[in-house]
């Protein structure tokens, strides 16, 4: 029984158009499930992935109309999201020069190329040089942007801790994984990054974890994330929710998400995780090749559709 990966991570805007447009426009990347916040029906929840919505592909936004982000610990500070190659990595940063993107130099970081860069409400993201490792990559016919170039998939992903210890605890005794190494904070040179790796390890299956307790806590708001989720197979649903239990770890109990099951609980920091199945998809309810084009509901929101999407934005 053990973690995979990365599944998704979830973000929170302000602007849902123009954060479709950058995602999908300016990144290429497909929303694979355009549906609403199964808590809180008056905001969509848009899913934007590869070209077959991929699980450890989507990174996903909750439309909010709140203030930005004030940055801080206690946090999910940055986002990886993988491409390969040194000529992809030149291609994105005169990409982000073009269209006016903030972004930094191609820079080394824990042994992997890295072009971090900002979306328009400053998520911190990171295009990172996976060497073409891990699952096989799933192009979208329809994006912008070249298929040799497109976006793999997320990780590793950074969080931000003000002390390590008890959030040690939960990854490797909870959560199974494996510390592997560290190395200097960027813009914080000193303290240490240390990085715990999942499954296969590789990009796609690492979560980085900042010591800063000279940061303040961070405030939530738009440009900042809501929560990060991992992934299991979908056998080992039910013997999660019981590992929870058994540690005595207060979590959502069991959640059906439709297109995945989920757990929710927080590390010892205040970050929410997730555990989330790699199934059944995003192609349970729509064709593969129509997905994300219409308002998607789960069964037990179907009923109340009228309401809600006179409640919602136009894209």
């Amino acid at each position: 029984m053990q973690l995979t990966g990365i599944h998704h991570l979830t973000a929170v805007t302000g602007n849902a158009p123009a954060s479709h447009a950058f995602y999908t426009k300016t990144l290429g990347l497909r929303l694979v499930k355009k549906t609403v916040n199964q808590d809180d029906v008056t905001a969509y929840h848009l899913f934007y992935a590869d070209g077959r919505g991929s699980p450890g592909t989507d990174i996903t936004f909750f439309d909010w109309p709140v203030e930005r982000e004030q940055r801080g610990t206690h946090s999910v500070t940055r986002t990886g999201m993988r491409v390969s190659g040194t000529d992809t990595l030149a291609w994105w940063k005169q990409r982000f020069q073009d269209l006016g993107v903030t972004h930094s130099d191609v820079v080394e970081r824990d042994g992997r190329l890295t072009l971090d860069f900002e979306d328009f409400e400053g998520q911190r993201l990171s295009m990172v040089d996976d060497g073409g490792q891990g699952e096989e990559a799933h192009s979208w016919e329809r994006s912008p942007v070249p298929a040799e170039h497109q976006i793999r998939g997320l990780g590793p992903i950074t969080i931000s801790v003000p002390v390590l210890d008890h959030t040690d605890l939960v990854l490797t005794k909870i959560m199974g994984m494996t510390r592997v190494r560290d190395y200097a904070t960027p813009g914080n040179e000193e303290t240490r990054t240390h990085v715990y790796q999942m499954g296969p390890g590789g990009a796609a299956a690492e979560l980085h974890v900042s010591v800063e307790p000279n940061l303040a806590i961070a405030q939530p708001g738009a440009g900042g994330v809501h929560h990060v989720a991992f992934r299991i197979p979908d056998a080992d649903y039910q013997a999660w929710a019981e590992r929870l239990n058994h540690v005595r770890m207060p979590s959502s109990g069991p959640v059906d998400r439709f297109w995945f099951r989920s757990l929710y609980f927080r590390e010892p920091n205040g970050i929410l995780f997730e555990i989330a199945t790699d199934g059944p998809g995003f192609a349970t309810d729509e064709p593969m090749d129509t997905l994300g084009e219409t308002l998607s509901l789960p069964p037990f929101l179907e009923g109340q559709r009228q309401q809600i999407e006179a409640g919602l934005q136009t894209l």
